[in-house]
């Protein structure tokens, strides 16, 4: 597993802009409630770092995945460095880890990168299951 721990000192490796992608939505500690907890389907959100290269490597997948989703699972990324609360509301001590949000609570999650289909599997289960009433 490849994640960027904490213990390393933010800006240890070059920092760069984040881009924006076009189906994924950017987060903040003032849009996460209305974006993830108050969401009528499920929302995945990339909780990362500009300087951790895995997050880097795993963007353009996460951007594919969004693509095709689109119409079942909203995608969003919360910088941690950003949202320190947050990180640590949700024990983030590692990125990317990726959280599977539904009804407001989160049901999964997944710490590090994996592979291309593990990940499309895992969304098309949380795609396919309804919320627990």
């Amino acid at each position: 597993m490849v994640i960027c721990n904490f213990s390393t000192a933010s800006g240890s490796i070059s920092k760069e802009t984040t881009k924006t992608m076009k189906n994924i939505i950017e987060l903040n500690e003032t849009t996460f409630e209305p974006e993830v907890l108050q969401a009528a389907g499920p929302v995945l959100v990339d909780f990362f770092a500009p300087w951790c290269g895995p997050c880097k490597m795993l963007a353009p997948l996460l951007e594919r995945l969004a693509e095709e989703f689109a119409s079942r699972i909203k995608f969003a990324k919360l910088n941690v460095d950003d949202a320190p609360e947050l990180a640590g509301q949700y024990d983030i001590t590692g990125v990317p880890t990726l959280i599977l949000f539904r009804g407001g609570k989160a049901v999964d999650q997944r710490v590090g990168i994996a592979s291309p289909n593990v990940l499309k599997q895992w969304l098309e289960r949380a795609a396919n299951e309804t919320v627990a009433t």
